[in-house]
């Protein structure tokens, strides 16, 4: 299967990994701040490199894969529709996380609210996303490797867990030596590799005598493939252009992006993409590290495995599994050395996102758990301490991830778990940074209210014979947000505000913007609401030049060239209108 040249590639790429880690131990090792946020010395591109190498995982090629053997190029929009969300933290939020000069996205908890409330929410919030949530990701992660392994190799399935064992304590070791400056600095080499190798697959695979080239592609794949938007009002089936129900079409479009808290496009920013913000040198790093980071996750990264997708379902037209297609055309058309080059960027991938899986996982459990409720002596305690409970928090997170790994069977299934069960949240997340009355017991019975509602809606469409059709997706979705919004919002105005020093200190300290009349008027100030207007204007003309950067490299690969000069138009006025608003933003 692999040949001597694939396997030095495949042992010098772990050597380097490794190597890298061990570099870092002894500047990771200082200070907390050092171990999870590289000493908030990142400059934006490692830091945005950082970020779009943590999404990259094994799963993601293979996702895509299985997206337009069923659905076309259209079925992307089933994730492309998350870009709003992604660039309402851009403009929004990434220059607040970097401003609030904190440790952990748990930690802003306590920062922005008071009392038992706040104390009891970022010690749930540590232990429910650096743990439970964590291990769901990393276990969904492993299911991706695992599919890899058994596709390719030919490994039975009951026995891939134990190579995915073996990969994720190598990411363990580097993970837990390095610090998050490690682990960036890792991230980019990974995506550099990643990337490199998944052009070269589909180079070699649209050359291949079956294809004869991109033109030939167009002439044999069927129109639908090719569509980049789906149908709105239909029903989807497998084998044409993704049609999307009008009640989908809003949940996803309208929705999802700002009302559901999901690992990585978290409403308002938080979890690792909020910790690579924080980890930036200035606010203005941590802007321009996630505008590029949305542009290269929607623009740069989709078209390579789109281009191979679109040439597996030629030349394996009858597959089961269609996300295999993609392994499968690894194994069939690289030859010696390439063969293991992209190996190594699946393995790199895979890495990336683990390593920060477990990184910024161990990072809750040990600023927002042990050192806040556990530590004894916090002031007398130094950090080196903590970065060893770090260290060893990193192989804890390894253990619950390999467990959650054994307990799953369908990736799209946690998916949607999360995706319907923090329906609601997504909101409070969002206005918590610019209105003063949100509480802590508002995201607490934001919270608890999604998961409450969403149990509710299971237990009638599965137990009760009247609701089975009408507790199904998209219905489910609207029933979880309009419920759990209603009740925290009664919350809200039935509990007492935050205290009212600490909602003073906190507006001193981040400066935000929106309705903090009250807090204003004490220090003597005014927020700059025009400032807020033009980063609005800014985030709709983001959304414009990203979406044609995207179609634009598409109607190039396809020879559209009138589309190509539609988007390139679209490019050049955005580009125009953000360079005249953006100074006028206050963000940069």
């Amino acid at each position: 299967m692999l040949a001597t040249l694939d396997w030095i590639i495949i042992i010098l790429f772990t050597t380097l990994i490794l190597g890298v880690g061990i570099s870092y131990t002894n500047s990771a090792g200082k200070s907390l701040t050092d171990y999870f946020l590289g000493g908030r010395k990142l400059p934006w591109y490692i830091a945005g490199v950082s970020m779009v190498a943590t999404t990259f995982a094994a799963d993601t090629p293979l996702a895509v894969t299985e997206l337009v053997a069923k659905n076309g190029i259209s079925g992307n929009w089933l994730w492309w529709n998350m870009l709003a969300g992604g660039l309402l933290t851009t403009f929004f939020f990434a220059h607040l996380w970097r401003r609030a000069n904190i440790l952990t996205e748990a930690e802003f908890i306590e920062l922005r609210y008071s009392g038992f409330p706040a104390a009891f929410l970022r010690g749930f919030r540590a232990i429910y996303l650096g743990l439970i949530m964590n291990a769901l990701v990393i276990g969904w992660v492993n299911l991706a490797l695992m599919s890899l392994l058994e596709g390719f190799f030919a490994i039975p399935a009951n026995e891939t867990i134990y190579y995915c064992a073996g990969a994720m304590s190598i990411v363990a070791v580097y993970a837990s030596l390095s610090g998050l400056k490690g682990v960036a600095i890792t991230d980019a080499i990974q995506f550099t590799i990643a990337m490199f190798g998944c052009i070269v697959l589909a180079y070699f695979v649209v050359s291949s005598p079956e294809i004869g080239g991109l033109s030939e592609l167009v002439n044999k794949t069927p129109d639908w493939s090719r569509s980049f938007f789906p149908s709105i009002g239909g029903v989807s089936e497998a084998g044409e252009v993704l049609a999307i129900g009008t009640g989908t079409f809003l949940a996803f479009a309208g929705f999802s992006w700002w009302s559901s808290w999901y690992p990585g496009a978290e409403p308002g920013g938080g979890g690792y993409i909020a910790q690579r913000m924080m980890s930036a040198k200035t606010e203005k790093d941590a802007v321009y590290a996630t505008l590029f980071f949305q542009v290269a996750h929607y623009c740069i990264r989709p078209w390579p495995w789109i281009i191979v997708a679109l040439c597996a379902m030629v030349i394996y037209p009858n597959l089961e599994d269609p996300k295999l297609g993609f392994v499968y055309a690894m194994r069939d058309y690289l030859p010696a050395g390439f063969k293991g080059l992209l190996l190594v960027a699946f393995f790199g991938a895979y890495m990336s996102t683990i390593s920060t899986q477990l990184n910024w996982g161990s990072s809750y459990l040990v600023n927002d758990f042990y050192k806040r409720f556990l530590s004894k002596s916090n002031e007398n305690e130094s950090d080196k301490k903590y970065v060893i409970v770090g260290r060893v928090c990193t192989f804890i997170l390894m253990l619950f991830g390999l467990f959650a790994t054994t307990k799953m069977d369908s990736i799209s299934a946690v998916w949607q778990f999360i995706l319907e069960c923090s329906a609601g949240l997504g909101l409070v997340l969002i206005l918590r940074w610019y209105w003063w009355r949100i509480n802590a017991w508002s995201e607490i019975s934001a919270t608890i209210g999604a998961f409450a509602v969403y149990g509710i809606c299971k237990f009638l469409g599965f137990y009760v014979p009247y609701f089975k059709d009408i507790m199904v997706f998209p219905n489910t979705f609207f029933i979880v947000i309009f419920v759990t919004t209603l009740i925290w919002l009664v919350v809200t105005y039935l509990t007492q505000p935050t205290e009212h020093n600490h909602l003073q200190a906190f507006y001193e300290r981040i400066k935000p913007q929106g309705n903090w009349h009250p807090q204003a008027q004490i220090s003597n100030t005014k927020p700059n609401n025009e400032q807020l207007f033009y980063a609005l204007i800014c985030w709709l003309l983001a959304i414009v030049l990203v979406y044609s950067m995207l179609f634009i490299i598409g109607y190039i690969l396809f020879a559209n060239w009138q589309s190509v000069m539609y988007c390139g138009i679209a490019i050049l006025i955005a580009s125009i209108g953000l360079r005249v608003y953006l100074p006028k933003s206050g963000i940069v």
